[in-house]
């Protein structure tokens, strides 16, 4: 049976020792003693599975909003060359914001 990570990540060790069982690999060599932090990413690697979870952005264009953030740092470059202190706390709150929508709209 294939897994994935997150499968893997929610699973007791229990369960991880018994999987660890029927791998013939030399990463899970003395799964027995193995504490969880070191048998996952030891079974992770026998199986050929990324050992770490990938998001994905739900509800905006993520490469847009990444578009819009570089625009945004070029502005905030000007307004330090011109040195418009007003202009430029403007500019890197609303690159934070920005920002800030990006993170949250991860799943």
């Amino acid at each position: 049976m294939s897994y994935t990570y997150d499968q893997l990540s929610k699973m007791t060790v229990a369960e991880l020792r018994k999987i660890a069982d029927g791998i013939e690999h030399e990463a899970v060599q003395g799964h027995i003693t193995m504490h969880k932090e070191k048998l996952l990413p030891a079974i992770c690697k026998a199986l050929n599975i990324e050992i770490h979870a990938h998001h994905t952005v739900v509800g905006i264009n993520k490469t847009a909003m990444k578009a819009e953030i570089r625009s945004w740092k070029q502005k905030r470059a000007e307004a330090l060359t011109s040195k418009d202190y007003v202009k430029l706390s403007e500019i890197r709150q609303h690159i934070h914001d920005l920002k800030v929508k990006l993170r949250r709209s991860l799943v």
